[in-house]
């Protein structure tokens, strides 16, 4: 594959990356009080505090992710951001799954997941998961391309 196409892939692979966060943010703000619920149908042991703070704070942080690959402004940095992200997510939908609980995953926060496959923590697992390997490949990318520039 030559250079010039496998930019135009990295290019599209940021901004599909980009959008994705846009929207899972968006969906957030719309209902805080909803994504709140969400995070306490996964059960874990963290203080009611963080939970909430969780709820107001990540959904800027998903729309900051977003907007900054769309503009490719501090892309290993954001992506960074993105994978860690990614790790707390893939572990939350985990263990949620391996404990058996049924409930909607809260990541769009849409009417589309409710009470959907697409809203089960089985799929927001692996969608996590694919979500992770793409920005890991948009990371190592961005790395050789910022280390060929040099």
């Amino acid at each position: 594959m030559n250079l010039k196409n496998k930019a135009a892939i990295a290019l599209g692979l940021r901004w599909l990356l980009g959008i994705v966060f846009i929207w899972a943010a968006l969906g957030k703000m719309v209902g805080p009080q909803d994504f709140l619920a969400n995070l306490y149908e996964y059960q874990l042991p963290l203080p009611e505090f963080f939970l909430r703070l969780v709820a107001v704070s990540l959904p800027w942080l998903e729309l900051i992710c977003g907007l900054s690959l769309l503009v490719n402004s501090w892309p290993e940095s954001t992506l960074g951001v993105i994978m860690l992200m990614m790790l707390v997510f893939i572990g939350a939908t985990g263990q949620a799954w391996m404990r058996g609980l049924e409930i909607d995953c809260g990541c769009f926060g849409t009417a589309i997941e409710k009470n959907s496959f697409a809203g089960s923590v089985q799929f927001a697992f692996f969608r996590n998961l694919i979500l992770f390997g793409l920005a890991a490949y948009l990371f190592s990318n961005s790395l050789a391309t910022s280390e060929a520039k040099e």
